[in-house]
């Protein structure tokens, strides 16, 4: 359904959760993001990052390890704590907590109990406002036990990781987990009151043949999620050394990968889905994601699309980034520096960038294009990029009135690479990119 032009995707592209981004973060004093603190007004949102898995899939590219030492996830969640008082007490007065998301990792890694006595904490520290919570959670290490305590937060929103359906691309990719597994989970999960369940599903596996993806999409539609985040499998061993464990002789071509992802497309586009952006789908007339895409508020962060309307996003726990208008802060990767500065009460943030007036102004096109399909574009910047957009307009992907730049409905799948024309730190970044498809 889509035309395919190999050439336009050839430049692997950022997937654009900030501007700029974390490739182009460089170290930053810890005082800059206390001075943002310590600034911040009305709405926030609260991020805290689990690092841990029960197991380790080959494919992973987040910061997590393996949560087999009783120790290690004691001494990290005492760690957290001590963040969420140090963090909290630098908040003016009047500063409201309406979002907080668990993530990770799997944040089912810890125990229930642990996880009720980080929400009791949250609410100590910080003045939540009826604030809506999300989790990801991994369908192999889900418990009635873990429902319950959902349950008992009043979580909304989850993200399950399915990633594929298919038996031999589980074991490829180290993550062997039933259907039988993954619907007991939906199950319990709709019984503790979620109203809107995500499904992480991935193209481009190891052996994944396009039944492969067409049974998993139709899975999905069964089992009944309300979001799809439809991803393309991005093979970068040279960055996520664990990815050596894939067979890359296995994987599927360029052209096969543009063919998987128009059909995630067509499919979900055709059984009740609003699509966001051209690889994320929302239930039509329910699911609060399609609402927000279709009143012109969607918004993107560090979680990916999102409803959320504000402008500040609070980062906790090892690697967990905060954004501010003005700044991106990103706290210690490593699990144990992270635990003995969060463990002293010293802050934590030892990477970022300030975000200068131009890379706002950029921040914000990219950002319109990528949720909206369109962007005003100044004169000045406009005659910067023009040239760029050339390959795209020729072949109608891309139209060009006046100041607005808008992306057609044949250019979706080419949409980062269109945003990465606005992106002045990709001229000069040797680091390598996923795919853009």
């Amino acid at each position: 359904m889509w035309p395919y032009y190999p050439e336009l995707l050839e430049t692997p592209v950022p997937r654009y959760t900030s501007y700029p981004t974390a490739a182009d973060f460089d170290v930053l004093p810890a005082c800059h993001y206390r001075a943002a603190l310590e600034r911040a007004t009305g709405d926030v949102s609260l991020y805290l990052h689990i690092p841990f898995c029960e197991k380790i899939c080959f494919y992973c590219g987040c910061n997590t390890g393996k949560a087999n030492r009783q120790q290690r996830l004691e001494s990290y969640l005492h760690a957290l704590h001590r963040e969420i008082e140090t963090v909290a007490a630098l908040l003016p007065p009047g500063t409201r907590v309406r979002r907080i998301a668990f993530g990770g990792g799997s944040p089912n890694a810890i125990a229930p109990d642990d996880f009720l006595r980080l929400v009791d904490a949250l609410a100590t520290h910080f003045d939540l406002d009826d604030p809506i919570h999300s989790i990801e959670l991994d369908p192999r290490t889900m418990s009635r036990e873990w429902a319950q305590a959902i349950a008992a937060v009043g979580v909304e929103r989850a993200s399950l990781g399915v990633q594929t359906f298919a038996e031999h691309c589980q074991q490829a990719i180290g993550r062997i987990q039933p259907e039988d597994q993954i619907v007991q989970t939906v199950d319990w999960l709709r019984e503790a009151g979620v109203t809107s369940l995500n499904f992480d599903l991935m193209y481009g596996l190891p052996g994944q043949r396009m039944e492969d993806l067409e049974d998993s999409l139709q899975r999905t539609r069964v089992i009944g999620a309300d979001r799809i985040a439809l991803f393309g499998y991005a093979h970068v061993p040279h960055i996520v050394p664990r990815q050596k464990l894939i067979d890359e002789s296995s994987l599927p071509g360029r052209d096969l990968r543009f063919e998987m992802a128009a059909t995630g497309f067509g499919y979900f586009l055709t059984h009740g889905y609003v699509p966001i952006g051209f690889d994320h789908f929302a239930r039509a007339g329910s699911d609060p994601l399609a609402t927000a895409a279709f009143d012109g508020r969607l918004r993107r962060n560090f979680q990916g699309f999102t409803d959320d309307p504000g402008d500040v996003l609070i980062g906790l726990g090892a690697s967990a980034i905060s954004s501010f208008p003005g700044l991106i802060a990103q706290n210690e990767k490593n699990s144990g520096r992270y635990r003995m500065k969060a463990g002293e009460g010293l802050l934590t943030v030892n990477r970022g960038i300030a975000r200068s007036a131009d890379d706002r102004y950029r921040g914000a096109i990219i950002e319109r294009l990528l949720c909206d399909g369109r962007a005003a574009i100044g004169g000045r910047l406009m005659a910067e990029v023009a040239p760029r957009l050339r390959a795209f307009r020729e072949r109608g992907l891309v139209t060009v009135e006046r100041e607005w730049v808008t992306i057609e409905a044949d250019g979706l799948p080419y949409a980062r690479s269109i945003a990465a024309l606005f992106d002045s730190y990709r001229n000069h970044s040797p680091r390598r990119f996923s795919s853009a498809v």
